[in-house]
């Protein structure tokens, strides 16, 4: 459940202070829609009994008026409903912006927990469902008040105990639509939840078509699928039941307490309490408060529906970020590569390390190569480095600054990553080299050639601005590789971390992504993950990691002689022993 903190839009006001000038404005074009109310009011009264007295050029007169009072109101709406758009649009945007910024900064062992679709969904239409609310409060809600309370003074001016009859009739309105709002709420969070279970199956389905296809699985996903939307209808459903069991109950004790009212005004009339002008006018303006209550009905349920989207988005913001920098951190322009690992152990959770007591010495320009099964902690090291997660224990040191005070920027400037399986967003192939970086075509061009990739983009027929579709599909395996490869060169980084960049692609396309790493490997410190052995002979250190702990650690040749696990995992991969 949520709490009254996280759903509530108080929070959101500062994001109109820009506003100001186009709030005063609304709030005097919505002053003059307000007044026009009982203006109409007044001139309904006129006009009843002047049409029952067949009084035809007076019955004119008011009319010509009232149009002139409408046409004024109208006027007055659209201005107000206009310029109040943008500061509600402008806070839905802002709100949006500052949820992503915050997810950027997520720790990102948390944000491999959430479901990508379900992210998407509170961003999107959770978003625009606040947005929405805060629209209409503005727009709505608030001359729908203010339209009350201008229509029960007018009325209140012609007949007081009338008045208070009618008000009676308030606190039940307002019991029954605060219940049902409170149940259309926790339906909503139901349904909302079901729809972010949805997005989150629909993407996985999409993304793995290919493997639902190869299986012959397609009936087992429509299965899940149909149990997925089946969970959402029912949610859908009691939402709208809700819904739809208000509007008749709310709506018969309204017209109960109008037939109620019109009996006692016949009463006031015949005790001389009232003239029958005084009542046109008032029964005028009874139904004048028909339409903005209805709308404040309508509207409290949508504010509830609100307030579970904003709760939502605010659990996002609730997740916990990656360390930013300490005050005076380290700052570093072009380092040697040099890293240092002392005594240090790590755990995604408690009383279960997933490296313990790691000591390593990796001197600038060397290659050095993690090996090992899988679980033993290759992958935490590169974490660990590129400052993702922190040890529980001991301390990483690049070139003799400690990793955790260097700032982090400076730091992942440094440090470049290749991973086993490439990521680039939609856009050109300049645009995903490039990846948001301020750097020249030139030096694009100039990476390209290290990652032996030039050749290939210079034969597209957009050549660099051809543009990539998403997840690459349109570019071979191989040719996606080197473009990550020039991607990870050209901020020309200190350290190259390579996750087994090979293993996916067949004997001709490794040939070309081989010479891209040997190229972009020279004058840098390298560390690689490798699973096939034959790739890593060559590396100047190879680390056997396993169970968290370094079991053995030396070149090829040393390691061989000496026997143990890693001549062990040669043996099983064919691999040359002296």
């Amino acid at each position: 459940m949520y709490t009254q903190t996280e759903a509530s839009f108080r929070g959101l006001l500062p994001l109109l202070k820009p506003h100001i000038r186009k709030l005063i404005l609304g709030g005097v074009s919505m002053s003059i829609y307000v007044i026009c109310w009982p203006l109409l009011a007044w001139l309904a009264g006129e006009l009843i009994p002047s049409i029952g007295d067949g009084d035809f050029l007076k019955v004119s007169r008011v009319i010509i008026l009232a149009l002139f009072v409408f046409l004024v109101q109208k006027i007055a709406q659209f201005i107000q409903d206009t310029i109040l758009a943008g500061p509600a649009l402008f806070i839905s945007q802002e709100l949006r912006s500052d949820v992503f910024r915050k997810l950027q900064r997520v720790e990102l062992t948390r944000l491999e927990k959430l479901s990508s679709g379900d992210i998407a969904y509170r961003l999107t239409e959770d978003a625009d469902r606040v947005g929405e609310v805060i629209y209409k409060t503005i727009q709505d809600t608030t001359p729908c008040l203010l339209q009350l309370v201008a229509v029960f003074a007018y009325m209140l001016y012609l007949d007081w105990r009338l008045s208070i009859a009618t008000l009676l009739l308030a606190p039940i309105v307002t019991l029954l639509v605060s219940n049902f709002g409170a149940k259309v709420m926790h339906a909503a969070e139901i349904s909302q939840r079901q729809v972010s279970d949805l997005a989150g199956l629909l993407g996985e389905a999409i993304q793995s078509l290919s493997l639902v296809r190869a299986f012959a699985a397609e009936e087992w996903m429509q299965k899940r699928f149909n149990k997925e939307i089946n969970l959402h209808r029912k949610a859908r459903f009691r939402t709208l039941r809700l819904l739809a069991f208000q509007h008749p109950v709310v709506g018969f004790i309204e017209a109960s307490g109008i037939l109620g009212i019109l009996a006692i005004g016949a009463a006031r009339i015949q005790s001389g309490g009232l003239d029958s002008q005084g009542f046109s006018s008032f029964i005028a303006a009874l139904l004048m408060l028909i339409d903005p209550i209805s709308h404040l009905t309508t509207n409290f349920n949508e504010f509830k529906q609100g307030q579970a989207s904003l709760r939502r988005l605010r659990e996002l913001e609730k997740e916990p970020c990656e360390q930013i920098d300490i005050p005076n951190a380290t700052v570093i322009k072009k380092g040697t590569g040099q890293i240092l690992i002392k005594d240090l152990s790590f755990s995604y959770v408690a009383e279960k390390e997933v490296l313990k007591e790691i000591d390593i010495k990796i001197m600038p320009g060397q290659v050095v190569a993690l090996v090992g099964p899988s679980g033993a902690g290759k992958s935490t090291l590169f974490s660990l480095l590129l400052r993702f997660i922190k040890p529980q224990k001991g301390n990483i040191y690049f070139d003799g600054h400690d990793l955790y005070k260097i700032r982090v920027q400076d730091l992942r400037k440094q440090i470049a990553l290749v991973p086993q399986r490439v990521t680039v967003l939609s856009g050109t192939i300049l645009e995903a080299i490039k990846f948001g970086r301020n750097a020249t075509k030139k030096e694009v061009e100039k990476a390209a050639l290290i990652a032996n990739a030039h050749d290939f983009i210079s034969e597209l027929p957009d050549g660099y601005e051809t543009k990539l579709e998403e997840r690459g599909t349109n570019v071979s395996g191989g040719q996606l590789q080197r473009i990550a490869i020039a991607r990870a060169v050209l901020g020309n980084p200190s350290v190259l971390l390579l996750d087994e960049a090979t293993s996916s692609l067949d004997a001709e396309a490794e040939s070309a992504v081989q010479l891209a790493l040997s190229q972009a490997m020279q004058n840098r410190t390298v560390l690689v993950i490798a699973h096939r052995l034959s790739t890593v002979q060559e590396a100047d250190q190879i680390i056997v990691l396993e169970r968290g702990s370094v079991a053995q650690q030396g070149n090829h040749d040393e390691l061989i002689s000496k026997g143990g696990r890693y001549k062990e995992l040669c043996s099983r991969q064919l691999i040359r022993h002296q």
